[in-house]
């Protein structure tokens, strides 16, 4: 009985972030340095050249984010590079509609891995935009935090 006392205390005063939500975060910046840790003395692993791209927070310490991308890519980012979340990535090719339903006009192929902006979701549907097109896909298979309904 003293140890689930103990335990109920310890997790009193040191919370688990075990039933956290999940942070995402999109780039902000069309070049953004991913490094080896939390400082700008540590070198650079690779750049980002992708404004927008949809990444989640693994872990913080003062102002840098570590980072997971959808491909398993991880880092240290500076918070001042990135912003809240306003994209997502398909996770497998995508049909465009003109509205949210399968009887509407198909307006274009969405292939897995583009950086789709999210305008607003609705049910199972989210309004999006590209470079070239506008319309709705399924919110099934997608990589990035949806806004809640």
């Amino acid at each position: 009985m003293q140890k689930f006392f103990f335990l109920v205390i310890i997790l009193f005063f040191f919370p688990l972030n075990i039933f956290s939500d999940e942070i995402y975060l999109s780039l902000k910046k069309n070049k953004v340095n991913v490094r080896y840790g939390p400082s700008f003395d540590s070198p650079i692993k690779y750049i980002y050249k992708k404004i927008n791209l949809p990444i989640k927070q693994i872990d913080k310490k003062e102002n840098w984010r570590r980072i997971i991308d959808f491909k398993n890519n991880s880092g240290w980012i500076h918070w001042s590079q990135l912003k809240k979340i306003n994209s997502i990535i398909p996770l497998e090719d995508k049909i465009l509609f003109k509205e949210p339903t399968n009887f509407s006009r198909p307006v274009a192929k969405i292939k897995k891995g583009r950086i789709l902006i999210l305008i607003k979701c609705e049910n199972n549907w989210c309004k999006i935009k590209t470079d070239d097109f506008n319309g709705w896909i399924k919110n099934q298979n997608v990589w990035g935090k949806l806004p809640s309904n």
